[in-house]
């Protein structure tokens, strides 16, 4: 008895004295993942493909938008504006349901409406063709509590048509890069173990 009450008594004491002893030690941080490695330059990897169907520059404080995303193609519409997300400096209810009269007015009612019964997220959304037989798609967005998306007010206005015939155009390129390739270099590629798999 006395002599588990002694090794119950260093095991008190070990916990005081020991309280990070079972803890692991600190790990090197992983910088690579599948052979390319964070902090080196992208032109160490031939063999990445380098854009991908839409290329995005961002705009800031813009005649009343705090922040925008501008997409233009890089394959078939070569540096065509194809879409565009564009958020109001004023992000309340309020100034988005001024935005929803003055687009109801402007271009009538929304074909569309999506959002959560919770009433966080409202998406009104309109469709087009425009005078070239272009679909426009177009849409005022709301969101007050959503992480996951945007929050604030949101319009987005984009070519729908022309997005996917770029989207098709850069997947063609891709398939006539592989069958130009070198095929024993992309088999090689194709190659994966754990040390591609995870993170080092």
């Amino acid at each position: 008895m006395a002599i588990m009450k002694y090794a119950f008594q260093v095991i008190i004491v070990s916990c005081f004295l020991f309280p990070f002893s079972l803890q692991a030690a600190p790990r090197e941080a992983p910088h690579e993942i599948a052979g390319i490695v964070l902090g080196t330059s992208i032109d160490n990897y031939p063999d990445i493909i380098r854009n991908n169907f839409l290329k995005e520059v961002v705009v800031t404080d813009w005649h009343g938008f705090r922040k925008g995303i501008i997409s233009y193609g890089t394959c078939r519409h070569i540096d065509l504006i194809l879409k565009m997300d564009m958020k109001y400096e004023d992000k309340s209810k309020e100034f988005f349901q001024k935005l929803l009269k003055e687009f109801r007015q402007k271009f009538g009612e929304p074909g569309k409406w999506k959002g959560d019964s919770f009433g966080v997220i409202h998406i009104w959304k309109w469709q087009f063709v425009d005078k070239e037989q272009n679909q426009v798609s177009m849409s005022l967005q709301h969101n007050s509590k959503d992480s996951d998306e945007t929050l604030g007010n949101v319009v987005k206005l984009s070519y729908p048509e022309k997005i996917e015939e770029e989207r098709r155009c850069f997947v063609d390129l891709c398939l006539h890069s592989k069958e130009n390739g070198d095929e024993k270099r992309r088999a090689e590629l194709k190659k994966s173990d754990w040390s591609h798999l995870v993170p080092r």
